[in-house]
């Protein structure tokens, strides 16, 4: 996490008042943006970078995970299993999901699943019609909640594992809202699941921050360092390396966590989200360092790329005035 965030308590780990900052902070707001991006459809949620310098995913993109644009449907959701094979259930199995059923949270009477992303639909084709229904309206409350009411999105977003343990996006979605809700040992789990089933790097910036989340800032600058990042977008390469800039903050190298967000080259030119929170890292880094006019003029680069202010440029700006 950035110093900032160390000495300033409103950005205490799983603390939503902190989703504005723009550092790398486990609350940040990138988890917020890039991932909600999996589940509901004509949300315009500024993911600049995703879809190139244009403000707006491209549609091509709409569902897909981090440098997976090229997965196969066939793959994933285990459609590769043989049907014809029967397993015995241990006993207590069909009591044990009754209960289940029973203790579901609520759902409200007009959710519309046409809401999730069509790919993501496609991917629950898997399962019966009744439960593909059911699971695709939780999926759609864990997204809808996951900001504001994160345990209850957890919730919903269990329910659906609980239908749907086999579908990777399934797994990927209670990843996520656990990440939301701060449990760190739960979205990492589910996240490496997600990844086995469908292959590709997964969403590793959110990995990476589980990693610190679980105080094992080593293992989240070895997960950048041991993967495979040529299929990442732009904008998931700055979510990493600002994950692992925090790392190297958490061990104490301040000058490790400029040089990984120096090699991903901040550009004030550049008018995007994903480009204003890496010059928003890159002068918080320097700020840790004790380079206060350059921290400045980085966080003026931010809030100049930043016209929506989303993150709280400003704010810091008028800090160290």
């Amino acid at each position: 996490m950035a110093d900032h965030n160390k000495s300033r308590s409103s950005h205490s780990r799983g603390n939503h008042d902190s989703d504005r900052h723009g550092g790398s902070s486990r609350s940040g707001d990138f988890k917020k943006r890039n991932h909600q991006r999996s589940f509901n459809k004509d949300r315009d949620r500024r993911e600049e970078g995703f879809g190139g310098e244009t403000g707006r995913r491209d549609d091509r993109n709409r569902g897909r995970r981090h440098g997976s644009d090229d997965r196969r449907h066939s793959n994933r959701g285990g459609s590769k299993r043989n049907k014809s094979v029967i397993h015995a259930q241990r006993p207590g199995y069909r009591e044990e999901r009754i209960n289940k059923r029973v203790n579901e949270p609520d759902l409200p009477s007009d959710l519309d699943i046409r809401d999730l992303d069509p790919l993501v639909l496609q991917d629950l084709k898997v399962l019966s019609k009744e439960n593909s229904t059911a699971v695709a309206k939780h999926m759609l409350m864990a997204a809808l909640l996951m900001e504001d009411d994160p345990q209850l999105a957890l919730r919903h977003a269990r329910t659906a594992k609980d239908r749907a343990g086999r579908v990777s996006v399934v797994r990927e979605t209670c990843g996520i809202a656990a990440y939301h809700a701060g449990e760190w040992k739960e979205a990492l789990s589910e996240l490496r699941a997600a990844r086995r089933m469908s292959g590709g790097p997964g969403l590793l910036a959110v990995m990476a921050d589980c990693e610190r989340g679980l105080g094992r800032p080593e293992k989240a600058i070895e997960l950048a360092k041991t993967e495979d990042l040529s299929s990442l977008s732009i904008a998931d390469r700055i979510e990493l390396g600002i994950v692992v800039s925090g790392a190297r903050q958490d061990l104490g190298q301040v000058d490790s966590a400029i040089i990984a967000l120096e090699e991903l080259k901040p550009d004030p030119s550049k008018i995007a989200l994903s480009w204003a929170r890496l010059s928003y890292a890159y002068a918080d880094a320097l700020l840790a360092a004790g380079r206060v006019p350059e921290a400045r003029t980085w966080f003026e680069n931010a809030a100049a790329q930043d016209p929506d202010e989303y993150l709280d440029a400003r704010e810091r700006i008028a800090e160290l005035n």
